[in-house]
């Protein structure tokens, strides 16, 4: 294909974005919805309860201890641990926690180099994966800054659900064989499941209709989850409270309240998941 068919290739599909096509007249994608998750620091106490929901809900495989060790981990959610007070010992505030799963990035780094298209983006503005369609390649997980892509090592359903505990696993979702990545959908079974009940009652998707695993069971209720082109979801409330436009990613010290950022937003991946900063007292 010559350069001017390129050009004028190009043009076209500017011109279709800013007539309401593909893209919007500043890049953005036209999303149906823009499921965002806003995740409070303050109430996150480490308890994993998010992490056991997740493995139960996903089907996800229990890798064992060796595997583990060797970086074979399936965790789609993980809770880091941090220390404010790094020169001591032992500091007296005890750890920090911080759960990390798939930002569910607008721009995403891990969908351009897919050499079979087997991730994409969704009109819901989240990171889909094809798993009949992945090869394995594992570029994804190369391109992903947070590290939240898992590869299929082994087959694990042959030894990870003995009889008859293969009998809890959710219907709703596949079992993953070996060869594929894999990675936090944001519970995209129980978003389909809330739009198609809505479709069918000829309404919109009720703000808390679609809610992730790890959303329901946080008992502190850290997790808030929902759509932000709702504007009068609690997730939209969150957003406007604590961020004063979407690229602000610091604590405002006028205003103690703005304390929500987004981990690697200087990247541009545009992620989908808003941290509220820990309110922490002045010493």
């Amino acid at each position: 294909m010559s350069l001017d068919n390129i050009l004028n290739n190009w043009s076209d599909y500017r011109k279709a974005a800013e007539d309401g096509g593909f893209y919007d007249s500043e890049g953005n994608h036209p999303y149906e919805h823009r499921w965002t998750m806003s995740i409070n620091l303050d109430l996150c106490n480490g308890c994993n309860a998010c992490s056991t929901a997740c493995y139960a809900e996903n089907n996800l495989a229990f890798v064992g201890k060796e595997r583990f060790e060797k970086g074979h981990a399936m965790n789609w959610m993980r809770i880091e641990r941090y220390w404010d007070d790094q020169e001591k010992d032992y500091p007296e505030k005890g750890a920090s926690f911080l759960p990390m799963m798939c930002q569910q990035c607008g721009s995403a780094t891990c969908e351009p180099v897919c050499p079979v298209a087997a991730t994409y983006h969704t009109p819901d503005g989240l990171n889909a994966q094809v798993y009949n369609r992945c090869i394995g390649s594992r570029y994804c997980s190369n391109n992903c800054p947070y590290r939240v892509r898992y590869f299929n090592f082994y087959s694990y359903y042959d030894d990870a659900w003995p009889e008859p505990m293969q009998q809890q696993l959710n219907p709703d979702i596949s079992v993953r064989d070996k060869g594929v990545m894999e990675k936090c959908t944001f519970c995209v079974q129980r978003i389909r499941s809330a739009k198609e009940k809505a479709k069918m009652e000829d309404r919109a998707v009720r703000d808390g209709e679609a809610m992730p695993a790890c959303a329901q069971s946080c008992p502190t209720s850290a997790i808030v989850f929902g759509d932000t082109l709702d504007e009068n979801s609690a997730i939209s409330k969150l957003w406007k409270k604590h961020q004063v436009k979407r690229n602000v990613a610091h604590q405002d010290k006028e205003n103690p309240e703005m304390r929500g950022y987004r981990i690697f937003e200087e990247l541009n991946v545009d992620p989908s998941v808003m941290y509220l900063e820990r309110v922490r007292e002045d010493v």
